[in-house]
């Protein structure tokens, strides 16, 4: 099979909306969680979220008809997927004289869908819609814009599977290019921030209420977590054959190698410590490497009681007495839902280039599945060769992935 390297990375998140500052945010710890006085307005139990800075999208980088049909999340994967082919050194040119395929993680795009609702509700009348309503509202506005924009001639579709999205749509990415379908693919996940967006996770008592102190709200595996804080932005990969990069001159970042996937098999929103372990077990065998060889783990972990538990278990079953270090980096970013995945991969690799692991801040007092793992609450300098990065979502479905620093 062939080999699969990143070649270029974008994040636009509450942490930054730059590689070098989201690194930065990451080493310090810093949180990008605030408080939206317009949640609380509109009903909200709690308005926690993560605060995402809204793109400036001129009529120099893309025109009016364009601009129309992206959603915001579009808007975030469009700033992400810039940046991660400029590190690529992936021009226009290059990707209008080549095949190259975009499969991105977005599973609602809520806001046009409310928006074209009032309008009919109101005006009883189509035509008031306009234009760009539809291609905002449908869950492929992410790819159906980046390949647009871009240029993009291969493959092309959204993986819609809640909170798992991002990291499966890197899995299915991995997988095309060792079988030799793609050279390069554009991997990515991107959610909206806006607060019609998740309201019905509100409704369901899944948000943290600790509006008091905002930055401290987000609690993976604390036992003192009483729910997750729904985040946004999009991140963006370049995944490429590693023959194809070389022969290029691109610099390589780092290097897919496993890719593990599993469903539950029950309840709609009930987690499952062995369809954790399944994934993560799958990943690790897809990888051809041993426990022992893993440095860090990215925890999916996002603050929630039993979401939280069941993970604490599957790890304590795979890596007890292992000495793989564990954070959650929702800690700092909250629940970036369909981006999580892909996300925390960029994370991940800014780690690895950097020699650090980030911190699981907050993590003040362990619970009693908690406290059996290796979970540090403290940026931690050391060399990252190898993460393995967990993603669970409702509707049971489990993804994880295995990267590595490339080795000759």
């Amino acid at each position: 099979m062939k080999r699969v390297v990143i070649t270029g990375m974008g994040i636009w998140s509450c942490l930054g909306t730059d590689l070098a500052s989201v690194k930065e945010s990451l080493y310090q710890g810093k949180s990008g969680i605030g408080l939206d006085q317009d949640r609380l307005t509109y009903g909200y139990r709690s308005g926690l979220k993560g605060i995402v800075e809204t793109p400036v999208i001129t009529k120099q980088m893309l025109d009016r008809h364009t601009r129309a049909g992206m959603s915001e999340e579009a808007q975030y994967a469009y700033m992400a997927a810039r940046q991660a082919f400029e590190q690529a050194g992936v021009d226009d040119d290059y990707l209008r004289q080549n095949e190259v395929g975009c499969i991105f993680g977005n599973d609602s795009s809520a806001k046009p869908v409310i928006e074209s609702s009032k309008i009919m509700d109101e005006k009883h009348d189509t035509a008031m819609l306009g234009y760009g309503l539809i291609f905002q509202s449908m869950n492929s506005t992410v790819n159906m814009n980046l390949s647009t924009i871009f240029h993009l001639r291969g493959v092309n579709f959204t993986i819609s599977a809640a909170c798992a999205s991002g990291s499966h749509s890197i899995g299915l990415g991995m997988m095309l290019i060792r079988q030799g379908l793609q050279d390069m693919v554009l991997c990515g996940g991107a959610q909206e921030t806006n607060y019609y967006s998740m309201a019905s996770f509100d409704a369901l008592n899944a948000f943290s209420v600790r509006m008091d102190e905002p930055m401290k709200a987000s609690r993976p595996f604390d036992k003192d977590r009483d729910g997750l804080i729904p985040s946004g932005g999009a991140a963006a990969l370049v995944l490429e054959d590693y023959d194809h990069a070389v022969a290029r001159g691109a610099t390589i970042l780092a290097e897919v190698i496993g890719y593990g996937f599993s469903s539950n098999g029950g309840g709609i929103s009930e987690p499952s410590d062995i369809g954790s372990v399944l994934a993560m077990s799958r990943a690790v065998e897809d990888a051809g490497i041993s426990l022992d060889d893993i440095d860090y783990i990215n925890a999916h972990a996002t603050s929630t009681l039993q979401g939280d538990m069941y993970e604490a278990m599957a790890l304590g079953r795979m890596f007890k007495g292992q000495r793989a270090l564990i954070s959650s980096t929702k800690s700092m970013t909250g629940h970036e839902c369909w981006m999580a995945g892909a996300s925390e991969v960029v994370y991940s690799v800014l780690m690895m280039q950097h020699s650090f692991v980030a911190p699981n801040i907050n993590f003040e007092t362990p619970d009693e599945y908690s406290e059996k793992l290796n979970i540090t609450a403290k940026t931690i300098d050391m060399e990252v060769n190898t993460v393995l990065s967990n993603s669970f979502g409702f509707g049971g479905t489990n993804s994880a992935l295995v990267i590595r620093k490339v080795r000759e």
